[in-house]
């Protein structure tokens, strides 16, 4: 099964790892990487909805200064991800509830920016149902730890096969408001599995992201370091956004299923990092995204670096 799920990720970067070693062999050098798992067990304890997704990013770059290049393309970042959705009961769910939803992705994307306004646009190729295999992957760890499978109905009514292109661009520009706090708001737009604009901000209270290149999760909004500047240190950071939705292959309308047009999130985790050691542990509170979500959710993310 496993080796199944990973000849799937293969598959969809295939395009993506061209483009990484085309960048690798002009000239350009690896710079960093980052992670970031996000679970609502870890969350609000529960296992439903956007119940734990995975993202990682490799970087490469001519040079890094501590400030974006100027150019388009100078940067570019290889990022994989994964997401399970699932519907509130794994094993009777309700008819109205969200069907179960396997995807994968990876894509290429490049950072930069002009007068201090700082853009970051690319894309992804996502596979989306029964071929990511996720959905026996969820059901083998939840077989370790001694958890409820997804039933053969729930598995059946999965969100099926389907291949989409996912753009997304965003434009931030960080704000200095004295001592070691930074406001930093910001615009993005999607297209391809979900098509949405959203508007928000980020506050950071403390050194996390100086000097730094960080990447935006897509379901928690919260940032990752890729390119690290290493300073130890205590950081406090907090987010909000609002997102006008337009589709979404994972709320399926011939389901009877209707979304909701308008999604929330507030988000704030704290940053520790030593000389060694980073640790990472965040909250984001998620509206609700479709009308017969009868609640918010809770999801956590955690990121732990230990070097010895």
């Amino acid at each position: 099964m496993l080796a199944r799920i990973f000849a799937t990720v293969v598959a969809i970067g295939v395009t993506a790892g061209f483009t990484a070693h085309s960048a690798m062999a002009e000239g350009r050098s690896y710079l960093g990487f980052g992670n970031l798992l996000v679970n609502d067990v870890i969350g609000d304890g529960f296992d439903r909805w956007r119940t734990g997704s995975y993202g990682t990013s490799r970087v490469w770059g001519y040079d890094w200064d501590g400030a974006l290049p100027e150019a388009a393309g100078d940067i570019l970042e290889l990022r994989l991800g994964g997401e399970v959705i699932a519907p509130r009961s794994l094993v009777n769910p309700s008819p109205s509830d969200r069907p179960f939803a396997g995807m994968l992705s990876a894509g290429v994307h490049t950072h930069f920016q002009r007068s201090g306004t700082e853009f970051a646009l690319g894309g992804d190729l996502v596979a989306i149902g029964p071929m990511t295999h996720l959905d026996e992957l969820q059901n083998a760890i939840h077989d370790l730890i001694n958890v409820s499978q997804s039933s053969p109905e729930v598995r059946a009514a999965q969100i099926p096969n389907t291949w989409r292109l996912r753009g997304v661009a965003e434009i931030g520009r960080e704000v200095r408001m004295g001592g070691q706090s930074r406001l930093r708001p910001f615009v993005e737009a999607r297209a391809g599995d979900e098509s949405l604009v959203r508007a928000g901000f980020d506050l950071t209270i403390g050194k996390f992201g100086e000097g730094e290149l960080l990447v935006r999760d897509w379901v928690t909004g919260h940032r990752y370091r890729t390119i690290r500047n290493h300073q130890p240190g205590w950081s406090f950071v907090a987010g909000a956004d609002v997102a006008h939705v337009f589709d979404s292959v994972f709320l399926p309308e011939d389901r009877g299923i209707a979304l909701e047009d308008m999604r929330s999130r507030v988000r704030a985790g704290v940053h520790w990092r030593g000389q060694k050691h980073h640790v990472f542990y965040g909250l984001t509170w998620l509206s609700e995204e479709f009308e017969a979500q009868d609640e918010a959710q809770v999801v956590g993310a955690i990121k732990l670096d230990f070097k010895f």
